[in-house]
């Protein structure tokens, strides 16, 4: 479920400490998971759970090995891929999110690899070639970050099932710009102190102190430029467990 208050308040600052995207591509390899034609992963180590399989992340997902999971905190980060195979592949990029870690085999030992849904590797395929190049098994590529765009999503912040004013765990959704997390904080209600947020697992990070008083405002801080955003009284004071928080804020 989504809520949205329009009466929130909302307080937005960017700080930027280096370039927001990679501005070369690196070389990587690549294989495909799920069905042919599917979204990948049902739901992945990043949380996201049945988004994966809706617009706008459906069909644009990856796994992508530990050196950019990056235990979690490389979750929601966008990346364009395109295929050397100049027989089969297209000379277009692919814009593919990162939803899930591809932990061993050809993902161990420092490599960086790309295992993404069937639906995106075969858009790397030139017309009507998608099944030659999932046939090829493990492709080589380029990669390069990219700022994540979400046309018409605002970020959201969803409140995880289980949550209690004892245990409170949050996951940001629809986060555009650098799309990934380095650090979140939470405010409770007549507080002017930020507190430091935990980071789970994945895309999901909580706050273990108590009771807690909402409304909350959250903070959160990306890992790939340091941007910082601020969303004030964000979570109400009648929070519900497993819904869906959405703001009026974007990083672009």
């Amino acid at each position: 479920m989504t809520h949205f208050n329009p009466a929130v308040f909302f307080c937005l600052v960017f700080t930027t400490f280096f370039a927001s995207v990679a501005p070369h591509w690196a070389p990587a390899t690549a294989t495909w998971y799920g069905s042919a034609e599917g979204d990948g992963s049902d739901g992945g180590a990043c949380g996201y759970g049945p988004l994966v399989s809706i617009k706008p992340l459906k069909s644009r997902v990856t796994a992508v090995s530990p050196i950019l999971f990056k235990n979690g905190e490389g979750c929601g980060a966008c990346y364009k891929v395109r295929c050397l195979d100049k027989s089969i592949c297209s000379r277009r990029a692919v814009t593919v999110i990162v939803t899930d870690e591809c932990p061993g085999g050809i993902c161990s030992g420092g490599a960086t690899h790309f295992d993404l849904s069937g639906a995106a590797f075969g858009r790397l395929a030139v017309a009507g070639e998608g099944g030659d190049l999932r046939n090829k098994g493990v492709i080589s590529i380029t990669y390069r970050r990219t700022p994540c765009k979400y046309r018409k999503k605002n970020i959201a912040f969803h409140v995880n099932e289980g949550s209690t004013e004892y245990w409170l765990s949050i996951r940001v959704q629809y986060q555009d710009g650098d799309g990934d997390v380095g650090s979140m904080q939470i405010k409770q209600a007549n507080s002017d102190n930020w507190i430091d947020m935990k980071h789970l697992w994945g895309a999901n990070w909580a706050i273990t102190q108590g009771p807690l008083k909402g409304p909350f405002s959250v903070r959160l801080t990306t890992l790939e430029t340091g941007r910082t955003l601020s969303a004030r009284d964000i979570i109400p004071s009648n929070w519900v467990a497993a819904k869906t928080y959405t703001s009026g804020l974007r990083f672009h």
